[in-house]
């Protein structure tokens, strides 16, 4: 009988699985979105509220952020998820993430799934009547048209005078 007992073991001694938890969180915060086996994020989601949970603490800032600098050991995740992401869920009670289904994977037949930060969705540009995006920001159009002309730079051969080949190096 497996009363009153919560968690999966993965397969792992309990160091290795803490430590596995730990970069999945990290990871998270990081991407705001990763794919792993639906077991695995079916573990990781309690382990990775709890966290944001702890990001939203007002009464002891400090205490919390050394709370989870105990599981998150990169100071930027830790940044990011105390001023970006306690912030974004300030409001919201609970229930931060999101898991999609993606299916089994090709190799072993793993059920593998999508974990994601809510509000970290994808959000296509709206579109006018000629298919042209209308809402970018300057920052996204300047990095677009840099982009696209280092693109153009790079299918184009540079020009050189006369054409190299045999016929050029025999005279």
């Amino acid at each position: 009988m497996r009363h009153r007992v919560a968690y999966r073991k993965l397969g792992r001694i309990t160091p290795h699985r803490i430590a596995l938890l730990r970069n999945l969180a990290t990871a998270l915060f990081e991407r705001e979105r990763i794919r792993t086996t639906l077991i695995k994020a079916k573990e990781l989601r309690p382990f990775a509220e709890r966290l944001i949970t702890l990001a939203k603490r007002e009464d002891d800032r400090l205490h919390a952020r050394r709370l989870a600098l105990r599981d998150i050991q990169d100071p930027r995740v830790v940044r990011k998820l105390f001023e970006t992401l306690g912030a974004r869920y300030s409001t919201r009670p609970g229930g931060y993430t999101r898991i999609l289904r993606l299916g089994p994977r090709k190799g072993d037949g793993a059920e593998m799934a999508i974990l994601e930060l809510l509000g970290s969705e994808y959000q296509p540009a709206k579109k006018d009547e000629k298919g042209k995006a209308t809402e970018k920001t300057e920052k996204t159009d300047k990095a677009g048209k840099a982009e696209s002309a280092s693109r153009d730079q790079a299918k184009k051969p540079p020009k050189t005078g006369r054409r190299k080949g045999k016929a050029a190096e025999a005279s």
